[in-house]
């Protein structure tokens, strides 16, 4: 289990790990990635510079050489000096900058919250504390000059280990294949730079998601100490009911900010009935405001398995690019909803239902660029083989029944609204043949847990979805799209340019909604689970 220390007990804390030395290969490899160094930008004078302070450059060759590790951090501290032409970062001639207090923020919140202090540096403090009553700084001081490298190694350090996550874990491994983002370290410290700190959700190198979490964990690590002990009700408690388990499902309600604080009744008020709908929502639950089993079983986690479910999420957002500002899609597995984004401002959600445990649907991303009306459903092989000839060995008719004929060497079922697809689908091209669909069997979108399809996901509101890709194109009205829908006639619409749709099939299972209520989901296909096993392993 991770624990959360106060920065002030991190002193004596980990440094950092030495690395063991690598194969000739491999360093051949490592340098071959190494950034090309940037030539000295010379323009830059005392009377145009930032700080009016300058690094002496054998300096900052010494502390280079000494201090850092042999990887690509080497050229990416010496570029970032080079365009500066050695100009200070976080020193000006009358003191340390007040940035440097933003990036020791940025730090401590982050320790705080993962509970991993190997990034704390109590050396680096200590110089920064000693130096910050400075009123005048000399640029040849051993110590000023020394915190300034440190810090910028620091901060270096710091980015790609905060926003890029954890570089020891394959991604892959985890089945997650969304392209992991790439972090620029010195274009964020320019930033900071430039914005002297200020207004840092703007160009912070993450996705809103991580802060908002963040957020959420500061709220949920005081809770580690309350009592926790397991409610339980013989029966399902409603409106107007009473019972002793009442009183402790207030508490914990009020505790996870779904319940004012105050009422410490036993009897199942409105006040309580609100509090039951607002969990359920955020759980994931059906919203009918009944304290049922289900509900207790989600009320009785432990605090500290939803710092760790928030956690594994948060490591899992610094995979992904900050949300785009264009049109995109987002399909979340666990959640089992489609969320349309407009100029990057949620436009609409739909529920959907994604693979089952056995046919798990892949997390991956891609380019909607195609709409079909009325398809065809070309049966897969695996089902071919398992259902379809099965079938048609105990019923000649079978084929019939269903809308299905041979096509070549495989079978088809023919459009319509008994069609497997329904009567549109969406494509995406990829190597996994997973696409967006409707379906015929629209009582599955009533359950809480949507995870019964093939892999592929069926949506509740298909023809909302083709409307609105389609907004664009005044040939394609409501009517027309509804009649395209029914036509039995498969026909294919392609999107071209800037209309083709960014599609993000993710596994998240901590977030906080629009709203800016903190959602959990189950880890339906085990994904945490994997996560936890390599996420955890050793900080315990």
């Amino acid at each position: 289990m991770i624990s959360i220390h106060s920065v002030s007990r991190i002193c004596a804390s980990f440094v950092f790990a030495i690395m063991v030395m690598l194969l000739a290969s491999c360093q051949t490899r490592e340098e071959k990635q190494r950034p090309a160094v940037a030539k000295r930008d010379t323009t830059i004078k005392v009377e145009n510079s930032f700080t009016k302070l300058f690094i002496d450059t054998t300096t900052l060759a010494r502390f280079v050489k000494e201090r850092s590790t042999n990887d690509s951090l080497v050229n990416k501290i010496q570029n970032f000096y080079n365009r500066r032409n050695y100009q200070f970062s976080w020193f000006f001639p009358d003191g340390m900058a007040e940035f440097v207090h933003t990036f020791v923020s940025l730090q401590n919140d982050y320790i705080y919250v993962s509970g991993d202090s190997s990034l704390y540096d109590p050396l680096l403090m200590a110089n920064i504390d000693s130096l910050e009553l400075r009123k005048r700084i000399i640029p040849t001081d051993p110590l000023v000059v020394n915190t300034e490298l440190a810090l910028t190694e620091h901060f270096f350090r710091y980015t790609q280990k905060a926003y890029s996550g954890d570089r020891s874990i394959n991604i892959q491994e985890l089945d997650w294949f969304i392209p992991r983002k790439k972090v620029n370290p010195a274009e964020f410290l320019d930033s900071l730079l430039k914005n002297k700190g200020e207004n840092l959700a703007s160009y912070e190198p993450v996705n809103t998601q991580y802060n908002l979490l963040k957020e959420q964990l500061k709220i949920y690590h005081p809770l580690v100490n309350e009592d926790w002990t397991a409610l339980h009700s013989a029966k399902t408690l409603r409106l107007g009911d009473s019972s002793t388990t009442i009183s402790g499902i207030k508490r914990r309600l009020a505790l996870l900010k779904d319940l004012e604080q105050g009422d410490s009744t036993n009897i199942f008020d409105s006040t309580l009935l609100n509090g039951a709908r607002s969990f359920q929502t955020r759980m994931g639950l059906k919203t009918s405001g009944e304290i049922g089993a289900a509900f207790l079983k989600e009320l009785n986690v432990p605090v500290r398995e939803r710092i760790r479910q928030m956690l594994i999420n948060m490591e899992r957002i610094r995979w992904v690019p900050a949300a785009p500002a264009t049109d995109y899609i987002l399909v979340n597995i666990p959640e089992f909803k489609l969320h349309m984004y407009e100029k990057g401002k949620l436009a609409f959600s739909m529920n959907a239902v994604v693979g089952s445990q056995v046919h798990s649907t892949v997390i991956f991303s891609g380019k909607l660029n195609q709409i079909v009306f009325s398809p065809y459903w070309n049966v897969p092989a695996s089902i071919l083989k398992n259902e379809i000839l099965p079938g048609i060995k105990r019923n000649k008719n079978y084929l019939a029944r269903h809308n299905m004929e041979w096509n070549g060497n495989s079978v088809r079922q023919k459009p319509g609204k008994s069609n497997s697809l329904g009567q549109v689908k969406f494509l995406f091209p990829n190597s996994y043949n997973i696409y967006l669909h409707d379906t015929p069997s629209k009582n599955l979108f009533a359950e809480s847990q949507r995870a019964f399809s093939h892999g592929c996901i069926r949506l509740s509101e298909p023809k909302k979805l083709a409307e609105f890709l389609l907004r664009r194109d005044s040939t394609w009205t409501t009517s027309k799209i509804t009649a395209a829908m029914n036509s039995g006639k498969e026909k294919y619409v392609r999107l071209r340019g800037s209309n083709e749709i960014p599609v993000f099939i993710g596994y998240f299972t901590a977030w906080v909604d629009h709203t800016g209520k903190l959602n959990f989901r189950k880890d339906i296909y085990g994904h945490d689970q994997k996560m936890a096993e390599r996420l955890f392993a050793s900080l315990e």
